[in-house]
């Protein structure tokens, strides 16, 4: 097993995975235009697979390594060679998403969502203030004053700068505030003050259960009160599902900037889990300028119905990435795949049990 393996990098498939050669003739890579910068980005790039039960997307940002990129491949095999468990609903409710853009742009980011009950705002952006954060967010409160509203940080804030930017943020009204810094004894130490405080914003864990060897350790830290969970980073749906059983904690379900065939395998897991409390941070395809697909999933009336999407040819040849791009793609493909492989030889700790 690699040096830098995990507990959690060893939870593949116990099935064979489909020859290298198959998923690379099935590869289609795209780069897609965002209407505004999310995750520092304009341009989108991910890698699309057409396998027998549907399509997937393997898109790990590009600053990712292989053990990290490996969960999102066995998440796009999952998706595109065995299948999505069965739903227990047809439709999904999901939050609107509001980058750190300007308080005045505000309307205009909202207004592509249409109808929403809840809104995420990012905050703690690299280069504003938390003056800039809280403009925002009562901007979101002024759009929309019947919302619920949650913050993320994305860890971009330390205990004594959360705790602080929390207290006054609390005066809006939160749902929640997610990952507000970016550890798991900050978020306790975090969590521990604002009850002291009396101040009432719930703590969600995002990168610290998605990023962590063990993704369960911040519910046993107690440094949460409910976990976000994306399907790609955690290595496929049934694999998700099992992380919330074993967490015992609320969990909302989350995308990771996908087009609609990412988002496809996001609403399989809101569709499958037993309780569903919160809306979900699925409406992301609103974000970018032109999706891959003709019929996105995207929001209708603050909610999504589940149902299955294919990639449009012409979108798909619109959008294609340069043979330079592509190439490193399909490179990045193959030492995933390898390491995929490697990392889990015996095949004996399976993401796709039920």
């Amino acid at each position: 097993m690699p040096a830098d393996s995990s507990p959690m990098d060893t939870a593949f498939s116990s099935q064979p995975l489909p020859p290298i050669e198959e998923l690379l003739a099935r590869a289609y890579v795209v780069s897609l235009p965002m209407r505004v910068k999310f995750r520092g980005i304009l341009e989108r790039e991910t890698l699309l697979l057409r396998g027998p039960f549907g399509w997937a997307e393997f898109g790990p940002f590009t600053e990712y390594g292989e053990a990290e990129a490996s969960r999102w491949l066995a998440s796009a095999i999952e998706a595109g060679w065995h299948g999505y468990p069965q739903p227990l609903r047809d439709r999904i409710p999901v939050n609107a998403t509001v980058p750190a853009v300007p308080a005045d742009q505000v309307p205009q980011v909202l207004g592509r969502f249409g109808r929403v009950d809840a809104v995420k705002v990012k905050v703690a952006e690299k280069g504003q203030t938390l003056d800039d954060d809280v403009q925002r967010v009562v901007a979101v409160r002024d759009a929309l004053p019947d919302a619920g509203i949650r913050v993320d940080a994305n860890g971009g804030w330390d205990v004594h700068q959360a705790v602080s930017a929390l207290s006054k943020l609390s005066a809006v009204g939160l749902e929640y505030a997610e990952q507000p810094v970016p550890d798991i004894d900050g978020l306790a130490e975090v969590r521990r003050r604002l009850r002291d405080k009396a101040v009432p914003v719930p703590i969600a864990a995002d990168e610290s259960v998605r990023k962590e060897a063990d993704p369960l350790r911040v519910a046993l830290a107690g440094a949460a009160d409910l976990i976000v969970v994306k399907v790609a980073p955690l290595g496929g749906v049934r694999r998700a599902l099992n992380i919330v059983a074993q967490a015992g904690l609320p969990a909302v379900v989350s995308s990771a900037l996908d087009t609609s065939v990412g988002i496809r395998a996001g609403l399989a897991l809101a569709a499958a889990l037993p309780e569903l409390p919160y809306a979900c941070g699925l409406g992301t395809v609103r974000l970018f300028a032109s999706d891959i697909v003709t019929d996105p999933l995207v929001p209708d009336d603050g909610a999504i119905t589940v149902r299955d999407v294919a990639p449009d040819a012409e979108l798909l040849e619109r959008y294609a990435a340069g043979e330079e791009r592509k190439q490193w793609w399909l490179d990045r493909l193959r030492s995933v795949y390898a390491y995929l492989q490697t990392s889990s030889p015996a095949r004996n700790q399976s993401f796709l049990s039920d």
